[in-house]
């Protein structure tokens, strides 16, 4: 059986861990909220999810900044 990690494009394979750790945040935050009646704390986790996405598009920006300017002054 095939890795199906694997078979997904190389920009899928950097944006996965964010948007994985996004969710999960998600996830958690709601259930604080709604499961454990803690909603002050759900709202603040909820607030981390903006955050992680946030970071993630800094971390993959800067490294395609990165590797640009590599190209473009090896050319």
């Amino acid at each position: 059986m095939k890795n199906p990690l694997k078979m997904l494009p190389p920009d899928i394979k950097i944006r996965l861990p964010f948007l994985v750790a996004g969710f999960m945040s998600f996830l958690f935050s709601v259930y604080l909220y709604f499961a454990l009646g803690e909603e002050n704390a759900g709202i603040f986790v909820g607030l981390w999810v903006p955050s992680i996405h946030s970071l993630g598009t800094l971390i993959i920006t800067q490294a395609r900044n990165t590797v640009e300017a590599t190209e473009s002054n090896s050319s």
